[in-house]
């Protein structure tokens, strides 16, 4: 999802947000918010920072440690574990998708299936439950490299 939760007007959705919830904004937490807004992929707190000073190379990693913490405490970011230990982060998604993480890469693609929506409710129906939530991440590598390596152990 490129250019999701972009700039808008002279600040961001998560600005935006920020203001909602009542939250000071100083002009380090502003800067910090559009580089998330701004963000098409799923940045660690290192890369915040990194894209932060180019903006105000007065920001320390301490207080991008801080304010993701900040948003994330307050649900106006998520954070996301994709296998790589580091925590990364997006704007809370105001609709559901899942996560496509390329092991080989480290690239993440989003992606929304209904029918995968469908077959999460009817298992957690079978077995009783009533579906409130849930996070789907997919560890994934390109077909050519598969079938290459099935390929080469068939041998």
């Amino acid at each position: 999802m490129s250019g999701r939760g972009g700039l808008q007007g002279d600040g961001s959705r998560i600005e935006t947000r920020c203001v909602d919830k009542g939250m000071k904004m100083t002009e380090q937490r502003r800067v910090i918010a559009r580089v998330l807004s701004a963000a098409a992929d799923h940045p660690d707190v290192e890369e915040v920072h990194r894209r932060s000073v180019e903006t105000d190379p007065r920001i320390s990693i301490a207080t991008v440690y801080r304010t993701v913490r900040l948003f994330e405490e307050s649900g106006i970011v998520k954070r996301h574990d994709f296998g790589d230990g580091r925590a990364r982060y997006e704007p809370t998604p105001e609709n559901h998708h899942d996560h496509l993480i390329d092991v080989q890469t480290g690239k993440v693609t989003e992606f929304q299936n209904d029918d995968i929506e469908r077959l999460q409710q009817e298992v957690a129906r079978s077995y009783g439950y009533r579906l409130v939530g849930h996070r789907l991440e997919l560890f994934v590598e390109p077909l050519e490299r598969a079938v290459i390596a099935k390929t080469a152990t068939e041998s």
